[in-house]
């Protein structure tokens, strides 16, 4: 694994579990949130958003976080070796959305843009609402374009990603330990 999708529904856990696979591989994250909002929930424009992407994908090794499946995800989907797709129910990513305001409302997640705090926001809810039968069939074709030769995880659970990440951890030295 060098150049690795980690895609799903907001709420899912996928930034958690694109940061602690960084920790465990060294591979760097880049979040697609953090390339694509300007200051104040602003949108970035298109090209300029593209560009940015564009620069992120030509690095040799990266751990991509978010979905945007349009021309910008057909230029990571053709480069990166490995997806990981978060398919969770709608009860845990909304739980992980009210979950995540809690805890950080009015500050900026390290995984957003600078000037863009943590805040309520009705069409955001509305959006993971709706993930399942709105969004997800668009990420279903867009993982028909993936080659025989990636590697494709899907979790349908967090408990199944933390058991990845388990895995995956170098088991420590005890000889090491006193």
């Amino acid at each position: 694994m060098q150049r690795i999708m980690v895609m799903g529904s907001s709420g899912s856990g996928k930034s958690t579990f694109a940061r602690r696979l960084s920790d465990i591989t060294g591979i760097p994250v880049v979040s697609i949130d953090a390339l694509f909002w300007q200051p104040g929930w602003v949108e970035s424009e298109r090209s300029e958003f593209r560009k940015r992407l564009a620069e992120a994908t030509r690095e040799p090794r990266w751990i991509m976080d978010g979905n945007y499946t349009s021309a910008e995800g057909e230029l990571r989907r053709e480069i990166c070796d490995t997806v990981f797709w978060f398919d969770l129910p709608r009860r845990t990513c909304m739980l992980g959305i009210l979950t995540r305001i809690a805890k950080s409302y009015g500050h900026v997640r390290p995984e957003m843009a600078p000037g863009c705090p943590e805040k309520i926001d009705l069409e955001f809810f509305h959006y993971v609402w709706t993930y399942r039968a709105r969004q997800r069939p668009n990420l279903l074709a867009f993982f028909e374009g993936l080659r025989r030769d990636q590697t494709f995880i899907t979790f349908t659970d967090r408990a199944q990603a933390d058991r990845y990440l388990r895995d995956l951890a170098p088991v420590p030295n005890l000889a090491s330990v006193h």
